[in-house]
């Protein structure tokens, strides 16, 4: 599957690229929720790996004739 994340680079939820996911208090509620793509705490700051946004991406893969991959 395709990388859409750069692997090498932690992500912050202002980033625009993280709008794929969904807005910023979309990946605050699935913070506190423990749902969603792995997350950094950076002091008060909370940041993303692109590879744990992939990975999450890779997961949420569904195959159309309702098996998942």
């Amino acid at each position: 599957m395709t990388e859409i994340f750069d692997q090498d680079r932690i992500f912050f939820p202002d980033d625009p690229e993280l709008r794929v996911l969904g807005t910023v208090e979309k990946l605050a509620q699935w913070r506190h929720r423990n749902r969603g793509p792995a997350f950094i705490r950076i002091g008060r700051r909370i940041g993303y790996h692109g590879t744990d946004l992939n990975a999450y991406l890779s997961a949420q893969r569904v195959i159309p004739d309702g098996k998942a991959a």
